[in-house]
């Protein structure tokens, strides 16, 4: 090599380079070791001049000198010596990869002890684990954020829209159209039929204005607006006539506002589940901690004592000896298993699969009739234990119907008579309506006006129904409209006043409730027509009959006339209140609709009782409750069963909250006396479900757990402080709520199971095996993928399964049973325990049992823990029964997820094996892996046959209650 310095530059080759280099590089090297050795001697003899200097004896040294050499193979040629990174031949190096020579390298001892010689750290940075973590973190709040940025915007421009009514206002003398959002105080707001008063105001002119406040206060009567009355509030409709309001207060400031204001407050309620979540995330991150905090101490203890060795045998911590990085590095590997244990600790995955089985839910309910509003109440329906119903409506068809005839005391039942009272329904079908002047307008086609109607139609009806001779047509033809008495809510009746075409005669007709009406008659018509004074004796008869109409929840009409002289100027005036003659008396009545009485008894037999809360009288809400089964004849008839609105109300605090729960019928109700209700069946820990449809019923549905509105009936103001919307109005509908509800609930048990067997397993596994070896056999970015796929569409899968039968078998959870039960603590436990076994018999004799190096045998606990993981998602389908494949072909997507489940976890395992830290494995491996984890199945089996202890607790007490 010496030569090489006289060779001439053109005899110098590429090799020569390459070699002179080298030689250059190895001197520079000898000449640093050379000086840093001259300083290293000077610096030892400059300090021990000092210490002779001074005065004082010597500290006494050791008699011995420890050096420590490295061994040397003895088998190995004599010549051979410790390669060191300054003395490693980087010429020698290079021709090894380059020619690929596996002699050279096994001559420097491996890949393994070259990258020790080049003082290189062959295991990974932690960016995966660090990145999957971040990556994990903001999926979940990025789809969640997103998710509810698109839902508000959505649900903010559709309100906005729906809300942005046009209106007509008269300014500077003319008439124009704006926004309801830009009336200001001052303004004169232009009012016709059909129209939504915008504001609070006061009536100017207009004639025959009337206007609908059931949207306020809850009563079904149309309030006359005039220069008597002139008080118009916001959110009413006008139903008659039309008018000029001057607006006197718009916003918040109006009536509508102040409700809106206390109905739109946010409660901040947990829901029942969200309670029992929150509970169990708090129990479940505390053990984490507690358990990584344990690991922690234990890890570093173990290294600091110098209990733990690295590769080959040696210790890694030797005091001062030990490197600072090398420290540093164990440490910081230390905490990162400790954070991967709250990381299998902490269910993570839960949220989302909540979210997924409560997306999917609200999706199948709506094709089911039910709008959800707000997610969270799907599954709260499930929990609920009360229920509290409208009447009409709801429990009711709201179509009334002729079903019984009187004609003085005796009922039409005969044939003719049956024709009779046909007649009398199609009369009612085909009334027509009338303008202010008193001309007769021609119905429209397929207007059917109920007996319900405007004032007008109500004041025709009851001089058409019984003059039976004379068709629609004559009355157009033959008679005028002299005086109309729109209805009175006070005396519950309305009037007219006719007369004949070239007849002198004038006819004042009325009609209304029963007993008011018959208070004005002193005659009456009999069945064939006789004219008969009405004595004491008879009227109490007729009496006795609406009496038992309205027990049979028959809203009784009577209907009465009396015939006047021209002659008498003073009629045209007023209508004769006095001396009438009963013509006969109708009795209407709204059906139950088809299938509400099956399903009360639905809910009786689930545990949840039904309350009926109506504004009729005590006979009335007494007959439909026994139609619908919500009352039992046998039991429920005493006058704690049923109460009205003004003795709820008036208890004292005690006693409502002790009879509250016997009531199952409360009449005469006001919206404030349901909203009582509901307060007190909550705090008597109840998780109530309400339906309203009036802006009155605002306040309950707000109050409720669960508020139901109705989608036909209801107002917007209802609908808006609701959390479901019926869309048919049929209680039917709401059982079937009822059922979606606790199918979202069980399907989140059902999840929740799989998901805590998969977390305390993992926990276990780590746990023993980082105290006992000092290391994890589940990355984190295994327990990662775990989560985030396993999970995910564990999730999906589960969600799927639709509502049976069975799920109205069971009482209901109500707010105090713990969300985990005993009968899934058995399943868990028996899968944990079952994984955790051979788990643990895989993490350290698995190399044995199976002679396989260590990155084999961890691949094989991977995929062991996450095939029984997928065969476990088969037994969380059914939580009690044992045969967990029924009805499995019918959840087409559940199969789906279980294969793509099984597709991802191979490519996992055989392509993604940087990332994953796995090997490949061979048939006979995944044979080995899929048989430990199908063995979960008849060990779910087996389990399933152990009695739970406490389990008819829930039935008992739903049947005591």
């Amino acid at each position: 090599m010496s030569t090489l310095w006289f060779r001439k530059p053109s005899e110098i080759g590429h090799e020569g380079e390459e070699d002179l280099w080298s030689v250059s590089k190895t001197h520079k090297r000898r000449w640093r070791m050379a000086f840093t050795a001259i300083s290293f001697t000077r610096l030892l003899f400059s300090l021990s001049k000092k210490v002779l200097d001074k005065d004082g004896s010597l500290l006494r040294s050791l008699s011995y000198v420890a050096i420590n050499v490295q061994r040397i193979n003895e088998d190995s040629p004599g010549d051979n010596k410790p390669v060191s990174l300054l003395t490693v031949d980087t010429k020698k190096l290079r021709d090894t990869v380059r020619d690929k020579n596996f002699e050279s390298l096994s001559e420097f001892g491996g890949v393994k002890e070259l990258a020790l010689i080049l003082e290189t750290d062959v295991k990974n940075d932690g960016w995966y684990d660090g990145g999957s973590i971040i990556l994990a973190v903001f999926l979940v709040v990025a789809v969640s954020a997103l998710s509810d940025f698109k839902q508000s915007k959505q649900f903010q421009k559709l309100s906005t829209k729906s809300s942005d009514i046009r209106v007509e206002v008269v300014r500077g003398g003319r008439r124009q159209p704006i926004s309801i959002f830009d009336i200001v105080v001052g303004d004169i707001v232009c009012l016709k039929i059909g129209d939504q008063v915008p504001s609070d105001g006061l009536f100017l002119e207009g004639h025959s204005l009337k206007v609908d406040e059931s949207s306020m206060t809850g009563e079904s009567d149309h309030i006359e607006i005039n220069q008597g009355n002139p008080f118009m509030l916001s959110g009413t409709k006008v139903t008659d006539g039309y008018g000029f309001m001057l607006v006197t207060s718009v916003g918040m400031n109006t009536a509508w506002g102040e409700m809106m204001s206390s109905i739109n407050r946010d409660l901040n309620e947990e829901t029942p589940l969200q309670a029992r979540l929150n509970k169990l995330t708090s129990y479940i991150g505390k053990i984490g901690l507690l358990v990584a905090a344990l690991v922690l101490v234990v890890m570093l203890i173990r290294y600091f004592t110098g209990n733990t060795r690295d590769d080959k045998g040696n210790k890694e911590f030797i005091g001062s000896k030990t490197k600072f990085n090398d420290v540093m590095n164990v440490v910081v590997s230390i905490v990162s298993a400790a954070v991967t244990i709250i990381v299998v600790a902490i269910p993570e995955g839960l949220p989302l699969a909540v979210t997924l089985t409560l997306a999917y839910s609200m999706k199948c309910m709506m094709a089911d009739n039910a709008m959800v509003r707000k997610l969270s109440s799907c599954e709260t329906m499930g929990s609920a234990t009360v229920i509290c119903t409208d009447k009409t409506g709801t429990l009711t068809l709201n179509e009334m119907k002729v079903t019984e005839f009187w004609l003085g005391k005796e009922a039409v039942k005969d044939d003719t008579s049956l024709g009779l009272a046909s007649n009398i329904l199609k009369l009612l079908q085909e009334a027509v309506s009338l303008n202010t002047t008193g001309t007769v307008y021609k119905p429209h086609s397929t207007s059917v006006p109920e007996i319900s109607g405007s004032p007008t139609e109500k004041a025709i009806l009851s001089w058409a129904v019984f003059n039976l001779d004379t068709s629609i047509e004559a009355v157009k033809q033959n008679y005028n409209i002299i005086q109309v008495e729109a209805f009175n809510s006070e005396k519950k009746r309305s009037g007219v006043l006719v007369k004949r075409n070239n007849e002198k005669t004038i006819h004042t007709h009325w009609k209304g409730a029963a007993e008011m009406t018959l208070a004005m008659c002193s005659t009456y018509y009999d069945k064939e027509g006789v004219l008969k004074v009405m004595d004491e004796e008879e009227r109490w008869q007729l009496e006795t009959i609406i009496k038992n109409m309205a027990q049979k929840s028959l809203r009784c009409i009577a209907f009465a006339y009396k015939e006047i002289e021209e002659e008498s100027r003073q009629v045209l005036e007023k209508l004769e209140e006095n001396g009438l003659t009963l013509l006969g008396l109708l009795g209407l009545k709204d059906p139950c609709r088809p299938g509400v009485s099956a399903a009360v008894e639905s809910c009786k037999a689930a545990g949840v009782n039904i309350k009926m809360i109506t504004g009729d009288n005590v006979h009335t809400a007494r007959a439909i409750a026994l139609e619908c089964k919500i009352l039992n004849p046998h039991e429920d008839l005493d006058d704690e069963a049923v109460v009205e609105g003004v003795q709820f109300r008036n208890y004292s605090p005690e006693e409502r909250m002790e009879k509250v729960d016997k009531i199952l019928v409360m009449a005469r109700s006001s919206p404030f006396d349901k909203l009582l209700m509901v307060q007190c069946l909550k705090h008597k820990g109840h998780v109530v479900a309400v339906t309203g449809d009036g802006t009155n019923d605002a306040p309950a549905l707000k109050e409720a757990d669960i508020g139901l509105s109705m989608g036909i009936q209801g107002t917007e103001v209802a609908k808006e402080s609701s959390d479901i919307v019926i869309l048919d109005d049929n209680f039917t509908t709401v059982v079937t709520v009822l059922r979606w509800g606790r199918c979202v609930y069980t399907n989140i048990q059902k999840f929740l199971q799989f998901q805590l067997t998969v977390n305390v397993a993992a926990l276990v596994i780590n746990f023993v095996a980082a105290v006992f070896s000092g290391k994890v056999p589940l990355t984190a970015v295994q327990l990662l993928w775990v989560n985030l796929i396993m999970d995910t569409l564990g999730a999906l899968a589960l969600a799927t399964e639709k509502p049976t039968n069975d799920l109205m078998a069971k009482p209901p959870v109500g707010r105090s049973e713990p969300l985990i039960t005993r009968i899934m603590w058995r399943n868990l436990i028996a899968q944990a325990v079952y994984q955790v076994t051979i788990l643990l018999v895989l993490q350290f004799k698995g190399k044995f049992i199976f002679g396989v190096k260590e990155s084999i045998n961890s691949t094989l606990i991977f995929n062991t823990f996450v095939l029984c993981q997928v065969f476990n998602e088969f037994n969380a389908r059914k939580l009690e029964k044992k045969n967990i494949f029924k009805g499995i072909l019918t959840n087409k997507l559940f199969m789906a997820i279980v294969g793509i489940t099984i597709v991802l976890q191979l490519v996992m395992v055989e392509f993604l094996k940087r990332f994953a830290n796995t090997e490949r494995l061979d048939w006979g491996q995944w044979g080995v892996c899929i048989g430990l984890a199908a063995l979960s199945w008849p060990i779910s089996w087996l389990v399933k046959c152990i009695p739970v202890s406490g389990k008819q607790l829930g039935h008992q007490r739903a049947s005591v209650s």
